[in-house]
């Protein structure tokens, strides 16, 4: 998938400044597809404690709950008391707890997880926690909730819980996956995505290859187990230190598919708990590929439209047609792969085709980055100015002005390579995939495809496979759907609420990655009452 990003981090809103909403929802909501350019899984042994959790029912995988009672080996973690500390962040609490490195056997030794909370601003004595992801793979909880959550939920709910955080294990600050250093990352990155001939294919099969060989040899021993079933099981070892019979949660993008995955394995322990930009879990590594390219097809498809109602599109004149704009953005893709465009940059980087399409895709998560998407693009396409693509790729790509790379792609490789076979074996598979991509999205097609290949080469074998999540016996799970969703299309939420026993579908009929604070008081109003009131949203409730 093409995640990261989202940013991966988690809805960005109205509650927040614009150039702060850009910079988190590239952060977070993309987080998922960054997944594309890093994602799905292949070769070693892989984590038992995982593939043991899925169990085979009527014909079907489907995702077995764990036993109500915890093993007494699992005792130590259950009963840990944590030490809170000031962390720099007024308000914000941060401590650091223990979890096993191997569930399967926890004998193995620790990782240490870092977790933050910000108390409930309310005189009433609080429910209980409000865990909250904002997705990824490898989106930083802490940092979403220091920067955004704690302060910009809705007033209501943050009066009413204790906010809480924890960096999945090998995200962040919890003992970070570790691959390539930063100039390593920009050659990976500048990496041409859509080879023309053997030469570039083979060099872009080396990137992979590089950027695996170098994720194997600085984290040999976490990437067998950052699974996504591993973090759902420290997240209940964090709710049992809480002290909270159940675990209230918030999710988007990637993080609905953690969510999700909790209430498959402890569906007992299921409080208000709502996933916003749903993920399939059903899905293979090639379906979800391919799907989400879709739904990035769907997305450019409502920002044409957009920019050829004005005059200042540099797409196309007023007017224009959805598919001559497309064309023209094809045509200048094709350019900068022949002619990269200068940037400014301090490193000397050009705008490669490779950054541009990053660039573009990062602002379909979010209708608001439009106007920044037309203007970045006028200024390269009538200035040979590639400075604000640049921008808006390095966002995508948690890079900072001097050239550092937060670790969000190499734990979102890690975590999507060990949850499912990799999309394809080898770039033979891409080329025969290449005619299927195309007509899925003729402008990022071909783009995607070739980065489904990423997991082909990774050092430890997927521990993980598609399957369905019922999560019997659970609260009811309020799954929300974004009808042109980029990167996560609206029919895996639909599908997610069909699987899970209570699943109550929301939608909003609407652009961008993630609903819950995008400027519906529909969707926000029926997401507060259920997390104020536990009373969730009407059966086919639709928001626009």
């Amino acid at each position: 998938m093409h995640i990261r990003r989202i940013h991966r981090r988690t809805p960005i809103e109205s509650w927040t400044r614009p150039r702060q909403r850009a910079r988190t929802r590239t952060m977070a909501a993309a987080l998922l597809s960054a997944a594309a350019l890093l994602a799905s899984a292949c070769s070693s042994s892989g984590s038992a404690s995982t593939s043991a959790t899925v169990a085979t029912s009527a014909g079907a995988a489907e995702l077995a709950a764990l036993p109500r009672t915890p093993p007494s080996a699992l005792a130590p973690y259950y009963d840990q008391k944590l030490t809170w500390r000031e962390c720099g962040v007024p308000g914000f609490q941060c401590a650091t707890m223990r979890a096993p490195l191997d569930y399967a056997r926890p004998v193995a030794g620790d990782v240490r997880l870092a977790v933050a909370r910000k108390k409930a601003t309310g005189k009433a004595e609080p429910p209980g926690s409000l865990l909250v992801n904002p997705g990824g793979p490898g989106g930083s909880a802490v940092d979403y909730l220091q920067q955004y959550a704690g302060i910009g939920y809705p007033a209501g709910v943050r009066a009413r819980y204790d906010m809480v955080a924890v960096d999945p294990r090998g995200v962040g600050r919890s003992e970070p996956v570790q691959c390539l250093n930063g100039r390593q990352m920009d050659v990976f990155t500048e990496t041409d995505m859509t080879p023309d001939d053997q030469k570039e294919t083979d060099r872009l099969v080396g990137e992979y290859r590089t950027f695996a060989e170098a994720c194997g040899t600085h984290s040999a021993q976490l990437l067998r187990h950052v699974s996504t079933v591993d973090s759902a099981r420290d997240m209940d070892i964090l709710r049992a230190v809480l002290g909270d019979p159940r675990l209230n949660y918030v999710g988007a993008s990637y993080g609905t598919l953690l969510g999700a995955t909790y209430a498959g394995l402890f569906p007992q322990r299921v409080g208000r708990m709502v996933l916003d930009g749903a993920m399939d879990p059903s899905l293979s590594a090639r379906r979800l590929n391919l799907e989400q390219t879709a739904g990035f097809e769907t997305a450019f498809q409502s920002f044409a439209r957009d920019c050829a109602r004005r005059a200042d599109c540099p797409l196309g004149a007023q007017g224009s047609t959805p598919t001559r704009i497309a064309d023209t953005l094809r045509t200048f893709f094709q350019k900068m792969d022949a002619h990269p465009a200068p940037t400014g940059d301090a490193d000397g980087r050009k705008l490669t085709e490779s950054l541009a399409t990053t660039g573009v895709i990062a602002a379909m998560y979010d209708k608001a980055e439009w106007e920044q998407l037309r203007e970045a693009l006028h200024a390269v396409i009538k200035d040979n100015d590639g400075a604000g693509l640049l921008v808006l790729s390095d966002s995508y790509y948690e890079r900072d002005a001097d050239g550092r790379y937060s670790n969000l792609m190499s734990a979102n490789a890690a975590v999507n390579c060990l949850d499912l076979p990799s999309a394809f074996a080898g770039p033979e598979q891409v080329e025969k995939a290449l005619p299927e991509f195309e007509k899925a999205s003729p402008v990022f097609g071909p783009n995607l495809a070739w980065a489904s290949l990423n997991c082909t080469y990774w050092p430890v074998r997927a521990a993980g496979e598609p399957h369905r999540i019922k999560a019997k016996g659970a609260a009811p799970i309020v799954v929300v759907g974004t009808t042109r969703d980029p990167a996560t299309p609206y029919p895996w939420a639909q599908s997610l609420a069909r699987q899970l026993s209570s699943g109550r579908l929301l939608t909003y009929v609407g652009d961008g990655h993630t609903a819950y604070g995008r400027g519906s008081a529909c969707i926000d109003s029926a997401i507060d009452t259920y997390l104020l009131n536990d009373t969730p949203p009407a059966p086919g409730k639709r928001c626009s």
